[in-house]
């Protein structure tokens, strides 16, 4: 049996003082505002993220991104922002992304910046996939969205991308899909995922859906990004009508799947994260299904840590990159 290699990050003094100066100032902003689920209106949460609210920094969009949309194996129409390697770069792999938002908020244009850096540092064309959003369009039409960008891929990164080394991943939200894509090839398509994928970079997931990790439930009202109110507004949104019995599907909570034939994972989560649980229970089951994983740890991480501007962050999306290169042959 597999174990994963363990990484602990953010735990140099200085480094470590200014991540919880950075939490302590976001706790205060976030504690003046009103929270998600007490709003509850989802289309105006949207805009208040784009526009810097809930604690997420506004992001510029880039001209060295462009819109596309392909046509999907069931006929679909699906939007991609893609990211090249500049100065006209074939690339040496691809990336395929899928941004976080527990499936209500968030956006393929959200990261702009750090998708671009992507592309640049690691050589790789980035795909960032436009999947729908609960509640107008409830589960399953994200996973079906994500599935179809992946099969989409498969056929089309060779004719398209001039390569057919590929790396999947994502935050939060974003990680959950990445999962459930890779275990839909296998199940409904007979794809190998760890044949298919070179690496996934899974940034703090949610990945028990349904009665929620030990950190999950107890995370209560403290609002660090996400709280527990948050996570169940956003599953009441994205899964209406479903039990937390009946969330437990392995398609919506992937840490109760079989997890056999599964790339490469580096797995990043903080300890602050309420979501915490979720990847180290994934990691470990990661590896114990056979499969090799890295877990990075950071010290008073909050979920979405790698968003702001300090030390840790720019270390981890560095090793993220890093992660990328070595894992292209």
């Amino acid at each position: 049996m597999n174990v994963p290699t363990i990484h602990l990050i953010g735990q140099d003094p200085d480094e470590l003082a200014e991540t919880v100066a950075v939490n302590d100032r976001m706790e205060k902003l976030l504690d003046g505002q009103v929270p998600l689920h007490v709003q509850d209106d989802p289309v105006a949460a949207r805009e208040f993220q784009r526009t810097g609210g809930g604690g997420f920094p506004t992001l510029p969009r880039v001209p060295e991104a462009s819109w596309r949309t392909v046509t999907t194996s069931d006929g679909g129409r699906l939007p991609l922002r893609v990211f090249l390697p500049p100065d006209g770069r074939a690339p040496e792999g691809v990336f395929l992304h899928f941004h976080g938002g527990g499936g209500v908020i968030g956006s393929a244009d959200g990261q702009d910046p750090r998708l671009r850096d992507v592309a640049a540092n690691c050589g790789v064309a980035v795909l960032s996939v436009e999947y729908r959003l609960a509640p107008e369009h409830p589960y399953p039409a994200g996973n079906d969205d994500a599935e179809q960008a992946a099969l989409w891929l498969l056929a089309n990164a060779a004719a398209e991308f001039g390569t057919e080394r590929l790396l999947v991943g994502g935050e939060s939200a974003g990680a959950r899909l990445a999962v459930t894509t890779l275990l839909r090839l296998r199940d409904r398509h007979a794809v190998t995922p760890a044949e298919a994928f070179l690496a996934a970079q899974l940034s703090f997931g949610g990945y028990d859906l349904g009665h929620g990790t030990p950190s999950s439930r107890a995370s209560g009202d403290r609002n660090r990004l996400i709280n527990r109110p948050i996570q169940e507004w956003f599953r009441s949104k994205q899964f209406p009508g479903l039990s937390p019995d009946e969330r437990l599907d392995p398609d919506i909570s992937p840490l109760y799947a079989d997890l056999r034939d599964l790339p490469h994972a580096r797995f990043t989560v903080g300890t602050a994260d309420p979501v915490l649980d979720d990847t180290l229970f994934m990691a470990a089951r990661w590896a114990a299904a056979g499969n090799t994983a890295e877990l990075v740890v950071a010290e008073e991480g909050w979920h979405g840590f790698t968003l702001h501007p300090t030390a840790l962050a720019r270390g981890e999306l560095a090793a993220q990159e890093e992660f990328v290169r070595r894992r292209l042959p």
